[in-house]
This record gives C-alpha cells, sequence and structure tokens, in this order.
C-alpha cells in the first residue's frame, strides 16, 4: 500500500522507537502535523513556546533517556530556529535527529517565501544531514539518520524534507530498530600497553569525561579506580558517570574545580582520561597541564586523541569495552602515600572554602537544601553561568544520566528545554537551577510546563546581574562592569502565576528551605525566585590560560 511521504515520516519514527517529538508547526510542515495529528494514539508531540526551546527538550530527552531526542520545525525561521539547539547537541555528543520541513524541490533557489539551505547552514553543526529529494528513499533516510545519530560517538543529523517529498506517494515496508554501527574496540596491544602503564603507576589519577556516561562505563570507572587505588575527577559533562559519594570520586577538574581533585590531577604521575577532550576550560595551560606525569586517553572518536594535548598512549575504542578488558589484566594495589597526599589535599579543601558574602542565603546552602531532599533518580538541569558552576561543584549528583547542562556550547538558555525534556523522557520531578540572565533567554517555555502539566522546579539564582560575566569584569577589567548590570524590575513569580504556573519567593535560609518543600509538593510547575548577592564568586578558579600555581581560593 502506498502512503504519502508525511505518512511514511510519521511511521518510521514510531519504527525506530520515538514516542515523543518536540516541535512547532508551520507551512512547510502541515502534512506532517495532519498525520501527528491522525496518529496522536501512537506519537506524542509536545508543542513548545519557540523552535529554540523545542530543540533543547529533544536535547535534554536524549540525554535523561540515552535514546535518540526528536524535533521538528517548519522550513525559513522555523528551521534556523533550531540552529543553536543542534550545535548544543552537537559539542556534548548529544543522539538528535532534526526534521525540517522545505519548500517544494522545484521552487529551490528562487528565494522562495520561507526558504532557507538548511543543510548548507548546519553542515558543520551536524554529523550528517540530508535533503530528500525523491519519496521513495525517505524512509531508509530517516533510519539512517537514527543509526549515524546514535554511533560512535553520538550526535544530532539533519533531515530536510520538500514539500513535494512530504505529499508523493511511495510503499512503505515497515523494518527493525536500527543498530549502531560496530563500535570500534580497543586491540590486545592496546590493551596491554594500557595495563601495563597502569601498573608502571604509583600515582595513579582518573579524569572521567562525558564518554564515560555515553557508554555506559559508570560501573567500570569505579572499579577502575577502586582496583588501582586511584582518585577520580570529573569534567563538567562526566560529573554523572560516578556518584558524588563514591569516596574516591573528588568532584569536577578545570578552570572551577574543586581544589582536591585539581591538586591530585597536578601531583599524579599517570593521567588515564576516559571520554574527555581536554578542553581549554578543563586545561587551561597546557604545557602546565601535562608537566610531571604520562597520559593515557581512551575516547571513541580519534580525532580527539592528540588534538588539544599531546599524550603518550592513545586508544581509540568503546570504552566500556576497552575497560571491562584492561579491568582483569591490571595488578590490585594500595598506593599508600597517594592516598595520604589526597586525604591532605581534602583536608586543606575543607578548611579553604568559598568566602560567601551574603551569610543568609548563598549558593553552597540553595544546592546542599536541593541535594538533601531530591531524589537521585530526579534530573537536575542547569543554564549557563555562576550557578551552573556552582551545582557542578556542590550538587551531590549520584546517578547517571540526571545532570544535565550545556558543557561545549555553554548556552544560556538551555535549561528550560532541557528540564522540559528530562521530565518528559523520565517521568519524574525535575529541577532547573538558573540565573535570572538565562532564565530570560527561555523563559517562554514556562508555557510548555503549564501546558503539558510538567512537575518541574525552577530555581533561579537571582543576583541581578549577569553573574558570570561580571566575575570576570571584577577580576580582570578594573571593575568596569559594562553590560553586566541588567537592571530588570522583573518580579519573577509574579510572572510565573501569570504564566499559570506556582511562584514563590525567598531571601534567607528559612524562606528558601519552605518554598523548596512547597515546590517538591505541588503537581506542577513551580518557579523560585531566590535572591542572592551580586558580588558573590565562584570559586576555586585558575585564570583563564594559566596553571594550578595560579589558583585563587579567595
Amino acid at each position: 500500500m502506498k502512503l504519502t511521504g508525511a505518512r511514511i515520516l510519521i511511521e518510521t519514527l514510531i519504527e525506530q522507537g520515538t514516542d515523543v517529538i518536540f516541535g512547532y508547526p508551520g507551512g512547510a510542515v502541515l502534512n506532517i502535523y495532519d498525520e501527528l495529528y491522525l496518529n496522536s494514539d501512537r506519537i506524542k508531540h509536545i508543542i513548545t513556546a519557540h523552535e529554540q526551546g523545542a530543540a533543547h527538550a529533544a536535547d535534554g530527552y536524549a540525554r535523561a533517556s540515552g535514546k535518540v531526542g526528536v524535533v521538528l520545525a517548519t522550513s525559513g525561521p522555523g528551521a534556523t530556529n533550531l540552529v543553536t539547539g543542534i550545535a548544543n547537541a552537537y559539542l556534548d555528543s548529544v543522539p538528535m535527529v532534526a526534521i525540517t520541513g522545505n519548500v517544494a524541490s522545484s521552487m529551490f533557489g528562487k528565494d522562495s517565501f520561507q526558504e532557507v539551505d538548511i543543510m548548507g547552514v548546519t553542515l558543520p553543526i551536524t554529523k550528517h544531514n540530508y535533503v530528500v529529494r525523491d519519496v521513495n528513499e525517505l524512509a531508509d533516510t530517516v533510519r539512517e539518520a537514527f543509526k549515524i545519530a546514535k554511533s560512535g560517538r553520538p550526535g544530532p543529523v539533519l533531515v530536510d524534507i520538500p514539500k513535494d517529498v512530504q505529499l508523493g506517494l511511495a510503499e512503505y515496508e515497515p523494518a527493525e530498530i536500527v543498530k549502531p554501527y560496530e563500535s570500534v574496540k580497543a586491540s590486545e596491544s592496546d590493551i596491554q600497553k594500557a595495563v601495563e602503564m597502569i601498573n608502571e603507576s604509583s600515582r595513579p589519577f582518573i579524569i572521567c569525561g562525558g564518554g564515560a556516561v555515553i557508554s555506559g562505563a559508570e560501573n567500570e570507572v569505579a572499579l577502575l579506580a577502586e582496583k588501582t587505588d586511584a582518585y577520580i575527577g570529573c569534567s563538567m559533562m562526566g560529573l554523572s558517570a560516578v556518584s558524588a559519594d563514591h569516596p574516591r570520586n573528588l568532584g569536577m577538574i578545570g578552570m572551577h574545580g574543586r581544589y582536591s581533585a585539581s591538586r591530585a590531577l597536578k601531583e599524579c604521575d599517570l593521567m588515564i582520561t576516559l571520554g574527555a577532550r581536554f578542553s581549554d576550560r578543563a586545561t587551561g595551560d597546557k604545557a602546565k597541564f601535562s608537566e610531571g606525569k604520562r597520559i593515557l586517553h581512551i575516547d571513541i572518536d580519534t580525532a580527539e586523541i592528540n588534538k588539544n594535548i599531546t599524550v603518550d598512549f592513545g586508544i581509540q575504542s568503546d570504552l566500556k569495552y576497552a575497560l571491562s578488558k584492561i579491568i582483569p589484566l591490571i595488578e590490585e594495589k594500595k598506593h599508600v602515600e597517594w592516598s595520604e597526599s589526597v586525604a591532605r589535599f581534602k583536608a586543606y579543601e575543607a578548611e579553604h572554602k568559598p568566602p560567601f558574602i551574603e551569610k543568609e542565603l548563598n549558593p553552597y546552602k540553595i544546592l546542599d537544601m536541593i541535594s538533601d531532599r531530591l531524589d537521585p533518580d530526579m534530573p537536575v538541569a542547569t543554564d549557563v553561568g555562576q550557578h551552573q558552576l556552582w551545582t557542578s561543584q556542590r550538587y551531590r549528583v549520584r546517578k547517571p544520566r540526571r545532570f544535565l547542562t550545556s558543557g561545549g556550547l555553554g548556552t544560556m538558555g538551555f535549561g528550560m528545554g532541557a528540564a522540559i525534556g528530562a521530565c518528559v523522557a523520565t517521568g519524574q520531578r525535575t529541577v532547573l537551577i538558573t540565573g535570572d540572565g538565562s532564565f530570560g533567554m527561555n523563559l517562554n517555555e514556562t508555557m510548555t510546563m503549564v501546558s503539558q502539566g510538567l512537575p518541574v522546579t525552577v530555581v533561579i539564582m537571582n543576583n541581578t546581574v549577569l553573574g558570570n560575566v561580571r566575575q570576570w569584569q571584577t577580576m580582570f577589567y578594573g571593575k568596569r562592569y559594562s553590560s553586566t548590570t541588567l537592571g530588570r524590575a522583573v518580579d519573577f513569580a509574579a510572572l510565573a502565576d501569570a504564566f499559570g504556573a506556582k511562584g514563590l519567593r525567598a531571601n534567607d535560609e528559612k524562606s528558601f528551605a519552605a518554598a523548596l518543600d512547597e515546590a517538591l509538593s505541588t503537581d506542577g510547575p513551580v518557579i523560585i525566585d531566590a535572591k542572592i548577592n551580586m558580588d558573590e564568586r565562584v570559586l576555586p578558579m585558575i585564570p583563564p590560560g594559566q596553571s594550578f600555581e595560579q589558583l585563587k581560593l579567595d
């Protein structure tokens, strides 16, 4: 039986395990939306307030579930509004399929109404993209998009479907859910070399990156640390791979990493880097970063090996596979002097806590209360800024895929969509920790949370400024606060009420505790406006391009 291209698309999405799609309708996708209506008992569509919010929701859905997230937008401005969300997914290796409509093929290149070459626009920020010109190729193209999105190092794939392809007729033959391409696996010689390096080390340190989460290697990372008597530092993307409660997890590394993690990284003799890419925010001065240690790097993407940091030995492999082969072969060791050194680093950290100006309600108090009250299965999302860094330092992430943040692109406004996607994916209450600057980017998605009745609690660390940029202006630009004092008179609690959510206010520890308890017992969305001091800083901090020797504790 022949079906239209629009119907073939919906059948193929369902066939590939898609149960929800985020999007926003428009003229070039009306046929697809008609089929979504006719098949609403088989696939759910969630309309967001803006296409960027839809892209971030698909991203959050994918991060929290491990499945491919799907987003749909119309041509022209609808498609270009996806670009930030696609780029965000690309830099954080998130599997996503973005579907856009376009003008009829015969109208290409004629400046037709809402025509954009979205394939050309997104070529640098996708793993692959397609313009489907023949309805007979549509189903296989969508299947291939799913396969590419979830294979190897995951990422977004775009499928652009012109209007005439949506209307065209073709035979549809159901198929199985596509499996990823077979992962690259470390050779026996690679495994043996890694084992030798680990056995020769007396001060091993593990850098756990986002690749550990993607590959599902959480247990293997912990086992490696326990067997080799190593300690663990996480990149921001790797924070959920090892529970914050694990005694060997020292927390985040990098520019705003924990003191003990940064000090252990500096003093180690072997850096075992697992699925991390040595970004500039993680390394600082690259020469100092590598000084005095050997580096073993295991990553699924060979392009990352020796790209930013020259390593002593690199292995391209699925991380879970490589560790499953390495762990049985390594010697079980106890490095007493190394453990004693790390204990001193932790004690020093405990004695030199970041100074906070506002004693009544400061970021760590907020995050401790959230950590104490949330079930470990509940996702926590952040936007980008000081609140993100404080959360990465202090919130106790205890389960994989339960911490969602924009690492590579640093996208303010990411959190609202991501929290929606995570809430939909898990069915769990979700908390978004944001700042007043980031919240202002996509606060319109409050409408989506309300319309969907989602139990999302938004905590706004409201300091009335763009805090992270202001901190840099304080430290490096002579306190010249150019365009970082917002001067906005928004009552966020009242705004929440206007959207149909519940709005609450807090300006001290007692009122925040009461507001949080009320929010977590409320069925629908709640926004808490929590006032903090504008001069609070994120510390420790290694200034950009510098090393641990220049770390600032106050």
